[in-house]
């Protein structure tokens, strides 16, 4: 066997292994397994893990936009006609939440933790300064003490509002951004504080908000099962609510919304604890998105998390008390949150019944600025990019004892709205994309063994085809050289006449005893005598 032939069978022995091992791999998904089971370990919330650290110090930086309504005809609305708004903003202030006070419980398998958040403005990034703009909004202390009184005599509440017309209080108030932001003392809580002590006379939409956190919590490390990775075990020492009126809207289901299980798919339903929300929400696949480079699984909220419960009889729970519900798109909270009957939505009402978008003029909701959605790398279970959108409401509606709102229609009134996003900084997005090319690369071992293999057949087939090839011109050379050589030899003896003469001397020659040998040289010769 030539050295040849020998190359071209050890080609052929390779690629057939070659595809037999890489064939068997991916059936059995060997290196996928390996992989996830590594994430699954490596992914908790322990000292030891990787991500433990971007967990206790967010390194994206989380901007905090603040859009307000400004009233431009209060006394319209009053008189009994639609209120018309215009949106200001944004005031941004860009967010800091590490996390403190970190503790490890029950062997590690859950980790206790505060989550402090402090605001800093940012004015490049905001449309002017908080305290100096002016904005003309709903008096919410005015609007709690009236709701207070709500269930007094007829008596009481007539007095109360004689005497709050004296002070000169109006239903609506105008105050600076910042006033309205984060605090001022209010005339009219100075007189309940004098009082009722325990009442605050500072009233504020963030008012002790800066610097303080939303509670205590307990999360799952993921240590026992990679699905409860960073899953709320208690909330202020609870496991459930108590302000509902149904066991399931009670239920404190989900993550806090920083961090979620390694290897998400499509189909599942994620969820989110939102203490300011005072309940959970779940999100669900919407498409693919791409961030810096990064491939991730965009999720929002569906129609159904804000439905009516005659349309989605699963929220019936959170009316409170049961039977008194809103309509579609809209949450009471001030079941959780003592004082005014402040209600949340999305922004501009979106996804919210039409009522309540044409009640107001000026409110143009659409799902491109007032969406809330979460991108996340489906691999790790990392938020790429993340968009909460949420706006905060006020009912306003006739009391009776207070002649001002004897003509105001009940009305869903908006205060502001907040859009709170965070995207991955540079450095994290090309460390995980240095990740996933590793995590892409060993998964898809398999398939490169494979591809490999047939790309060996191809060049065993092609240099097996050109060597039998070369075999068969070899062979039809071999023969038409021996063709000549055969042709060539039966020329050389045939028999050919030498003689010039004619035909007389011929006959002559004929009727003579002929010679031995005289026609078989190339001449006549004579035959020699013995």
């Amino acid at each position: 066997m030539t050295r040849r032939s020998c190359a071209i069978y050890a080609t052929g022995f390779i690629c057939a292994h070659l595809l037999i091992v890489g064939i068997a791999l991916v059936v059995a998904q060997v290196f996928q397994t390996m992989i996830h089971s590594r994430l699954k370990k490596e992914i908790t919330l322990t000292e030891k893990s990787q991500v433990f650290e971007s967990w206790k110090n967010p390194p994206p930086p989380v901007y905090m936009e603040y859009y307000f309504f400004n009233v431009t005809n209060p006394e319209v609305f009053m008189a009994g006609g639609k209120a018309s708004v215009k949106q200001i903003g944004p005031y941004t202030y860009r967010e800091y939440r590490p996390r403190e006070n970190v503790t490890f419980l029950e062997n590690g398998t859950k980790v206790y933790a505060l989550n402090p958040k402090t605001f800093v403005f940012v004015p490049e990034k905001s449309v002017g300064d908080p305290q100096v703009d002016i904005v003309r909004t709903v008096n919410i202390p005015f609007v709690a003490i009236m709701n207070e009184l709500n269930s007094y005599s007829f008596f009481l509440r007539t007095i109360v509002s004689m005497y709050i017309n004296s002070l000169g209080i109006e239903l609506f108030m105008t105050r600076t951004v910042h006033e309205v932001l984060w605090g001022f003392k209010d005339p009219l809580l100075t007189k309940v504080h004098s009082m009722k002590p325990e009442v605050d006379e500072y009233f504020g939409l963030m008012w002790k908000k800066n610097g303080t956190h939303e509670g205590e919590f307990v999360f799952h490390t993921g240590e026992q099962n990679y699905l409860d990775y960073g899953k709320i075990d208690t909330w202020n020492g609870l496991r459930e609510m108590s302000w509902w009126s149904s066991n399931q809207s009670n239920m404190i289901n989900g993550t806090d919304g920083a961090v979620f299980h390694p290897l998400i798919n499509r189909n599942e339903l994620l969820y989110i604890f939102a203490a300011d929300l005072c309940r959970s929400i779940h999100l669900a696949y919407v498409e693919d998105v791409e961030v810096k480079g990064i491939q991730a699984y965009r999720f929002a909220p569906p129609n159904d998390v804000l439905m009516s419960p005659k349309n989605n009889p699963a929220n019936a729970g959170f009316c409170v008390p049961a039977g008194d519900c809103l309509g579609t798109g809209v949450l009471k909270v001030s079941v959780c949150r003592e004082g005014a009957p402040i209600v949340v939505s999305f922004p501009h009402f979106y996804q919210a019944d039409p009522a309540y978008i044409n009640a107001i003029d000026g409110l143009n909701p659409n799902k491109e600025e007032h969406e809330t959605y979460l991108d996340l790398q489906p691999t790790a279970g990392v938020p790429i990019r993340a968009c909460k959108r949420a706006q905060l409401n006020i009912i306003l509606k006739r009391v009776q004892g207070f002649p001002k709102t004897k003509n105001i229609t009940e009305t869903i009134f908006p205060i502001m709205f907040v859009n709170e996003t965070a995207t991955i900084d540079d450095e994290s997005a090309a460390q995980m994309r240095s990740l996933l090319l590793i995590v892409t690369l060993v998964s898809n071992f398999p398939v490169l063994i494979v591809g490999l293999g047939i790309i060996l057949l191809l060049v065993f087939l092609v240099l097996f085809c050109r060597n039998r090839q070369k075999k068969n011109e070899v062979k039809r050379i071999d023969f038409t050289e021996a063709f000549h050589s055969f042709a060539t030899a039966k020329d050389d003896t045939a028999y050919t006449p030498v003689s010039d003469k004619t035909d007389e001397s011929s006959e002559t020659a004929a009727n003579q005893p002929m010679k031995n040998g005289s026609y078989i040289a190339m001449s006549p010769v004579e035959a020699q005598k013995c």
